[in-house]
């Protein structure tokens, strides 16, 4: 991680530091069933500044000279130190395996357009981060370290990328630091863009209107440790964020407080031990009232013990008595079994590329975003996905996809499936939605020694067999390998278009030619037909 000199006090940093917190959570064992964190940490009250316009700010080219590499929580420790190492010996193919639904295609684009490529030839913006999302006029891509751009919803680009930092005057966040996250918040009709800042910052721009081009309220909070490979989620209370720190962490920011610029505190919990994803609101119809903040991680049975499972986390925040805020384990899901990491556990030199050694990793230790929500009525539902070893690859990286349903009685697994067809490819960096009719979309990278790293999504209508998706589509053929770095994604982003509810529109890295990290990016929309 690179370090920086923090500037001179602001209004916007004015959160406590870890010292200063009113407690910290103790970290439970992984094995205890309907735990609950005791007390949350919690900050002060952070004030906010009005940013100008966005369409009026620079883009500077100014960038870290690295991405801090993904870090293991468990290094140092004694598991930690060989699982760091670990690889499996034969390796059993995945169970879930299985041809592609028949009778139905998966739909060809009906949109697709480049997005922003690496900037300027930075040396230290692989991974490149791709995500984006789409609300009624635009669509908002943002990647490393830190460009935001924004189209319009033929593909235009509506201004010159901008530099994410350079809403903010001073302090950490005038950086651009990168890790970024853009997420429309469907139930305010407002964005959220968010990066992470050295030492132990967040920081976070909440746009004053649905223009993303318009002015933001900026929040920067000091959360008490860095906020490795964080995520964001829309609830109807707050912005929830998992990040990877010292322990797996969750988050939950005071959003109705952010949306109007007032001052805004965080509640975190500690102590868990696989990365915890929080769910995000697609659909006009919100959550249940008073619904806590879900998150869910996965687990594995030879390295975290008991079964192969899924496990959902409830954080209910209380910003009025921050004290009285829980987070609890409020569903074990056991799910078909699966190999945990595909090339062993931090293990970036994974999948194969052509013309060249260098191979990329897959991120298969953690989830992939987004976990997407979606409230029916008469039930509650969330997709979400993982990389998976024992696929029928070179390498073995496939991806394992579920949905969950709540009718009323608590969260069920409902359906799950894994991603591998059986053409010696391996798929990684997936993410996934649900459409207002109940279809899927997945999208992903797929790469192998004889195929540049591509894009590739399937979808699946809802009458489909449970489990299945259709044949695959290709969004963008790669036409070289990264040969400067084994960083690749990190992540990707599948949304679907609130103007319609049917409309998804996914973004991903690929290659045009061979180089060490002048990457591109893609966004490309696709809507089923029964929808």
């Amino acid at each position: 991680m690179v370090t920086r000199r923090r500037t001179s006090t602001s209004l916007l940093a004015i959160a406590l530091s870890l010292s200063t917190l009113l407690a910290v959570a103790a970290a439970p064992g992984a094995s205890d069933k309907g735990r609950q964190t005791a007390r949350p940490i919690v900050s002060q009250p952070v004030a906010s500044n009005l940013s100008p316009a966005a369409r009026d700010v620079s883009s500077s080219g100014a960038h870290t000279s690295g991405v801090p590499a993904r870090r293991n929580p468990l290094a140092g420790q004694a598991n930690g130190a060989w699982r760091s190492t670990w690889h499996r010996a034969d390796v059993p193919t995945d169970p879930l395996i299985g041809p592609p639904a028949s009778g139905h295609r998966t739909p060809t684009p009906t949109l697709r357009f480049q997005g922003v490529r690496n900037p300027f030839g930075c040396g230290g913006c692989s991974p490149p981060d791709p995500n984006g999302d789409v609300g009624p006029r635009h669509y908002v891509q943002m990647v490393n370290a830190t460009k935001v751009a924004v189209f319009d919803k033929r593909g235009t680009l509506l201004a010159t990328p901008f530099d994410l930092g350079s809403l903010w005057t001073s302090g950490v966040c005038a950086s651009n630091a990168g890790d970024p996250i853009v997420r429309f918040d469907v139930l305010a009709n407002r964005w959220l863009l968010s990066q992470f800042a050295s030492p132990n910052d967040m920081c976070f721009a909440i746009s004053a209107s649905p223009d993303p081009l318009g002015t933001y309220h900026l929040y920067t909070f000091d959360v008490g440790t860095f906020p490795d490979y964080f995520k964001i989620g829309v609830w109807p209370d707050g912005y929830y964020m998992g990040a990877n720190e010292s322990t797996y962490t969750s988050y939950a920011f005071d959003r109705r407080s952010m949306l109007a610029g007032r001052p805004a505190t965080f509640v975190k919990f500690t102590g868990e031990t696989n990365f915890l994803m929080p769910a995000d609101v697609d659909g006009r119809t919100p959550p249940p009232a008073g619904s806590p903040g879900l998150f869910y991680t996965f687990k594995d049975d030879a390295f975290h013990g008991e079964v192969d499972r899924l496990e959902v986390f409830a954080l209910h925040a209380d910003f009025a008595t921050p004290a009285n805020s829980t987070f609890t384990l409020s569903a074990t899901l056991p799910i078909a079994s699966f190999t945990y990491t595909v090339c062993g556990f931090f293990n970036f030199d994974c999948v194969r590329q052509p013309g060249t050694a260098t191979r990329i990793d897959v991120v298969s230790e953690w989830p992939m975003q987004r976990l997407a929500y979606r409230n029916f009525g008469d039930h509650q539902t969330m997709v979400g996905t993982f990389t998976v070893g024992g696929g029928t690859g070179e390498t073995g990286a496939a991806i394992r996809w579920f949905e969950l349903r709540d009718v009323g009685s608590g969260w069920s697994l409902f359906q799950e499936g894994t991603q591998d067809p059986d053409d010696g490819n391996d798929r990684f960096m997936g993410s996934i939605a649900m459409d207002g009719a109940g279809d899927i979309a997945l999208g992903y990278s797929v790469s192998s020694s004889t195929l540049f790293p591509s894009i590739r999504y399937a979808t699946r209508a809802a009458s489909d067999p449970p489990g299945t998706l259709q044949p695959e589509q290709e969004l963008v053929a790669g036409g070289g390998s990264q040969t400067g770095s084994d960083r690749w994604g990190d992540y990707s982003a599948m949304s679907v278009d609130p103007s319609n509810d049917c409309s998804f529109w996914y973004t991903n890295e690929f290659y045009a030619q061979s180089s060490a990290t002048n990457w591109r990016t893609m966004i490309g929309l696709v809507t089923m037909p029964s929808c």
